[in-house]
């Protein structure tokens, strides 16, 4: 049986992978700079079913990735990553070193016909850039994981026990709960990041979540869905404890699972949202704007789908058509909104450092409704001659990272969320979301929210399920007319992107905030 891999192995190989990319790299002729991702992780789990235990376990990830930037004249990228095994652990150097070649013999032959392809297509081939990495600090850094409860200390049948005694109550809560799934997770995971340009950062997270899905179906006879989650970059004590911080605050997973459960039984006995054809009065909690900045603007502030590299997949962004027609400078919202994206907060959206040693930094987006800018990498931000941000993120050391968010938010306002809502005559408020709808290049949207009340002279009236709103992005932002001061940032575990998919945990938030848009819902 070969060795048993945990997150300590990083400490066993670090010199040695500090080395290879610093010496061996030295060895081949055209290249202009190489890095190299380490990450191991050891995790457990447990699900339960409708009050029973359905599954549980623990296992280990151990996985590298290679980039290498190469080429005579013209310069071009070469990836390489594998997921190995403990079986691997003998031959690690060997496969560093091959991995090494193979992601340079890739960058050469992608620097070849990058050359050829400009040399065919004369003006348009000068559209190909010649690949270069914008200049960031050099770091060597050690950053510790942030826990009160080790992952690894937590047994697995105290898991068991936890899950499936939320699955159980939420069962027992009432007769219209017709099913419901509990699911937790406690892992922690280990990084280490080496190039060639003298950076050495090994850094860790611990992580750990719950989430139920849960189907009940009430007196009108038409089912309600709901499923949520709460996690953080923290220990068990997320589930046994749950967490109570400035911008981050949800109850055990007990009193989280039974308070979702309630919600999905009174939506099942409430009337659906009838449709608009004509913009209402609407305010949205932050839970709710969570989804709708993640969607409206996380995705569009990404700067490789800015620059079109994933268009084919994934869309475009109408805040850059192109580098001479584009919004940034110009006015796309109310004044009272801002928006940014910032590693530094805490939650699933935290790190000091991204995918390629860079050290994160806040983007703002939006500022008081002018348009600023991008997430980017090294080498988009090369392209725009910018700053990197250190956006540029993957979910595995084995595959290529991208731009993505970190905790993407609509930022906090000065009004009481109370005083927002008594100022509205008539209105709806829509609270926590559901499903989002999106336009290829984000200029318009449809969101569905958990629950929407109707709003009557300042106070909430009817409750309705299966609504949401839908507007033009830029048209919506524009008539925001308060923003709350409760902002709140969520855990968002589930954002897909790339092609093979990759998904990625991160954060999203807000305040409340008021503006006007159609409600979407039933139409007969």
């Amino acid at each position: 049986m070969g060795k048993r891999i945990t997150i300590g192995i990083i400490d066993e190989i670090k010199e040695m992978i500090y080395s290879r990319v610093t010496e061996h790299a030295k060895g081949l002729r055209y290249l202009c700079y190489a890095d190299i991702r380490i990450e191991a992780d050891e995790g457990r789990w447990a699900v339960a079913e409708n009050g029973s235990e359905k599954l549980s376990g623990s296992d280990y990830g151990f996985s590298f990735g290679v980039r290498v930037l190469a080429g005579e004249g013209c310069v071009a990228p070469g990836y390489f990553g594998q997921r190995l095994g403990s079986a691997d652990l003998d031959q690690l150097k060997g496969r560093l070193e091959e991995g090494l070649e193979h992601a340079y013999r890739r960058a050469l032959a992608n620097a070849e016909g990058k050359s050829t392809a400009r040399e065919r297509f004369g003006p348009l081939g000068e559209a190909l850039y010649n690949a270069s990495l914008a200049p960031i600090e050099v770091c060597q850094d050690v950053v510790p994981a942030t826990y009160r409860v080790d992952p690894r200390t937590v047994p697995l049948d105290e898991m068991v026990r936890t899950t499936t005694e939320a699955s159980r109550s939420v069962k027992g809560l009432d007769l219209q709960v017709k099913f419901n799934a509990v699911s937790t997770q406690t892992m922690l995971i280990r990084q280490l990041f080496c190039s060639s340009e003298g950076a050495n950062i090994d850094q860790s997270f611990a992580l750990t979540e719950g989430m139920l899905y849960v189907v009940a179906q009430g007196d009108r006879g038409e089912p309600q869905e709901l499923y949520d989650y709460i996690g953080h970059q923290r220990g068990w004590e997320v589930i046994a404890q749950g967490v109570q911080e400035e911008s981050i605050r949800f109850p055990n997973l007990m009193d989280f699972c039974l308070g979702l459960a309630r919600d999905a039984v009174e939506l099942s006995n409430s009337p659906p949202l009838r449709a608009t054809d004509h913009e209402v009065v609407v305010v949205t909690n932050p839970h709710y704007n969570a989804l709708k900045v993640h969607e409206i603007l996380g995705h569009p502030t990404e700067l490789d789908r800015a620059l079109k590299m994933e268009t084919s997949y994934a869309g475009r962004t109408w805040l850059l058509r192109s580098l001479e027609e584009n919004q940034i400078g110009k006015p796309i919202a109310s004044p009272l909104v801002n928006a940014f994206s910032d590693p530094s907060l805490p939650g699933y959206g935290h790190y000091r450092y991204d995918d390629e040693g860079t050290p994160a930094r806040k983007v703002m987006h939006i500022e008081k409704g002018i348009f600023k800018g991008f997430m980017n990498s090294r080498q988009t931000a090369a392209i725009l001659g910018e700053l990197p941000n250190g956006s540029y993120k993957a979910n595995d050391a084995s595959v290529v990272p991208l731009i993505r968010m970190s905790n993407t938010v609509f930022a906090p306002g000065e009004r009481d969320p109370q005083e927002i809502l008594r100022e509205v005559d008539h209105g709806y408020y829509l609270v926590g979301h559901r499903i989002p709808s999106i336009a290829e290049s984000r200029e318009n949207f449809r969101i569905t929210a958990m629950k929407v009340y109707e709003i009557r002279h300042g106070q909430l009236g009817q409750l309705f399920s299966n609504g949401g709103i839908m507007a033009d992005t830029k048209d919506y932002l524009m008539k925001v007319d308060a923003v709350g001061n409760d902002f709140q940032l969520f855990p968002i575990p589930n954002c897909g992107k790339g092609q093979p998919m990759q998904t990625k945990r991160l954060g999203n938030g807000g305040p409340t905030m008021r503006s006007r848009a159609r409600l979407t819902g039933i139409t007969s």
